[in-house]
């Protein structure tokens, strides 16, 4: 992010560390595809963001603190990306914006029912989602039953149901 900021505003200011086309992509996919290498980034992206467009994101997020990168111990070539606590308290904020996407936009069914679920648990879900983030990005201690595997197993079986055309 620039030192030179349009106003101190904390709406812009928010707009102008994420507003751009792809960082809350990216934070998405790192928050609810638990990709956390460039290259599941890349490759499982349902946007296709370009390479370099990626590489930029990722070290902009890192400066910006919402995210760490650290040597991957598999693998001495490949580095871990993870989500930091402000980047983990944008939960909310993407779960109202899912919400509003799958009322407003022409949202397929298979890619709202995350929203949906996260729309219906309201914060309670929320909270424990960001317990779950906090558990496998920051090394916390895990706690009750996963957030994420419920919102991937939804999110399997909307593709399984929009496969078989019923």
């Amino acid at each position: 992010m620039s030192n030179a900021c349009r106003s101190g505003c904390p709406i812009n200011l928010t707009l102008e560390m994420l507003g751009d086309r792809w960082s809350l992509i990216v934070i998405r996919d790192l928050m609810f595809g638990n990709r956390r290498h460039f290259r599941e980034l890349l490759t499982g992206s349902e946007e296709g963001i370009a390479s370099n467009i990626l590489a930029d994101r990722l070290k902009r997020l890192v400066a910006a603190g919402l995210l760490t990168k650290s040597d991957d111990p598999a693998h001495r070539q490949k580095a871990v990306y993870s989500l930091t606590e402000p980047a983990i308290q944008l939960v909310p904020l993407l779960a109202q914006m899912g919400a509003w996407g799958s009322r407003h936009t022409p949202a397929s069914p298979e890619l709202s029912i995350r929203a949906k679920l996260l729309e219906e648990g309201g914060p309670p879900l929320w909270e424990a989602f960001m317990d779950e983030l906090r558990s496998l990005h920051l090394g916390a201690p895990a706690k009750g039953p996963s957030v994420l595997a419920r919102l991937q197993a939804a999110y399997e079986a909307a593709v399984a149901h929009e496969a078989a055309g019923t």
